[in-house]
């Protein structure tokens, strides 16, 4: 949707609609509050500061909405849909990779008390992978604010993903600056 559009939406909508990239009720609220943006970057901006103050119990809330690596989303609807996309490169029909994942996550649980996150949207298989073994060596303090980092990573692409700015034939939001001179070919 346009941020125009989203500008104009009511409360009760903004905060569905914001809530499906993390599940952080004040967070939410705090994004919407500040409507109307006068850029998509000023929304992003001011999204992404919010989300650095997200404490323990915040992050704790929004994980509970996150399937594990290689899971399906356990209820259908919007952050279903976005956690599908986003875990695109991950090759469920790979048995072993399955099982490596499934293995991975269950020690990261037993470890940290809490599913693996991680920001899986353009990472193939091995990579997440990769990154599940190197995470399960840090220390609880680490391993927290790199989850939560994830966290925001994934909320930043859900949001990018809904509001954006207006398109026209020259590209996504082109400034005058920017468009072809009427009959010059680019």
């Amino acid at each position: 949707m346009l941020l125009e559009e989203f500008d104009a939406l009511p409360e009760a909508e903004a905060l569905a609609l914001v809530r499906t990239c993390a599940d952080v009720p004040w967070w939410a609220a705090a994004v919407v509050a500040a409507r109307p943006y006068a850029s998509v970057a000023d929304l992003h901006a001011h999204a992404g500061v919010q989300a650095l103050a997200w404490g323990p119990r915040d992050v704790a809330q929004a994980l509970a909405d996150h399937p594990r690596i290689g899971d399906r989303h356990r209820r259908p609807g919007a952050t279903a849909a976005m956690s599908a996309r986003e875990q695109a490169g991950v090759d469920a029909t790979d048995t072993d990779v399955a099982a490596r994942l499934a293995a991975g996550n269950a020690r990261y649980e037993r470890r940290f008390g809490r599913v693996f996150l991680v920001r899986a949207a353009g990472r193939s298989s091995a990579e997440i992978l990769a990154l599940l073994e190197q995470r399960l060596t840090h220390d609880h303090a680490t391993e927290a604010e790199v989850t939560a980092q994830q966290l925001r990573e994934i909320a930043a692409l859900r949001l990018a993903g809904l509001v954006t700015a207006p398109t026209d034939a020259a590209g996504p939001a082109a400034t005058p600056a920017s468009r072809p001179a009427p009959g010059h070919v680019a």
